[in-house]
């Protein structure tokens, strides 16, 4: 790798821009919303955009009026949640995987770039493996290595750790405006698809994942 260009990698969300399981998350989060007698739709799962499963848990429950849950009740929720989830994963394959995101990355790869996941969900390479990337990216940082969701900065910090590389010479890619705070609280240059974009959050933004080429381009990568 060329050591006088300024980034040196790209690290990626997971759900929103490589691939799409949004609709097995709502479905998850509905059934357990359902069961308690509380109201869900497609405006409060937005908000669990790129957030851990115990803070999604906390805004579900926002207009719970019930039984105070305990602690255990709560895990126990989200433990079923995450179960039912992972069911409806099953149902991933590598067709589900857009081509111009495999084309992509090659190219990306080609051009020596170093690729990463940063995601925080924990199940983040059972998602990779399903879909056919299981062995694809250098470094992997999620929900089973960090304690703190985005926007903190943690999920990225660790994946530029995991590759050796400098923070400041990552490009993120990121569909929730709390993936770009994260980027830049990590001193990353932050790319904006889907939701971001539509917000006006990132340094750049993305109409489709092919358009980031052009913009690693723009970036002398």
């Amino acid at each position: 790798m060329n050591g006088t260009k300024q980034y040196e990698a790209v690290v990626f969300d997971l759900d929103g821009v490589i691939c799409f399981t949004d609709v097995y998350h709502y479905r998850g989060w509905k059934s357990i919303a359902d069961e308690l007698g509380i109201p869900f739709d497609e405006t409060v799962n937005n908000r669990l955009r790129g957030v851990s499963r115990m803070e999604s848990l906390g805004i579900v429950l926002e207009p719970y009026e019930g039984e105070p849950l305990s602690d255990d009740r709560k895990m126990e929720l989200a433990a079923i949640k995450n179960e039912r989830y992972r069911v409806m994963l099953g149902e991933l394959s590598p067709k589900d995987l857009d081509p111009s995101v495999r084309t992509t990355l090659d190219d990306l790869r080609a051009r020596g770039l170093k690729l990463a996941i940063g995601s925080s969900s924990k199940n983040a390479k059972y998602i990779l493996e399903r879909i056919g990337l299981g062995d694809y990216f250098d470094a992997i940082s999620d929900g089973t290595n960090i304690s703190r969701s985005k926007p903190d900065p943690e999920v990225f910090l660790k994946a530029a750790e995991y590759l050796g590389i400098d923070p400041a010479k990552c490009v993120v890619v990121e569909d929730a405006v709390a993936g770009i705070d994260a980027a830049h609280a990590a001193g990353m240059y932050g790319v904006a698809m889907g939701d971001a974009a539509d917000q006006g959050v990132g340094d750049a933004k993305l109409g489709t994942f092919a358009d980031l080429a052009n913009v690693l381009t723009d970036l002398g990568c």
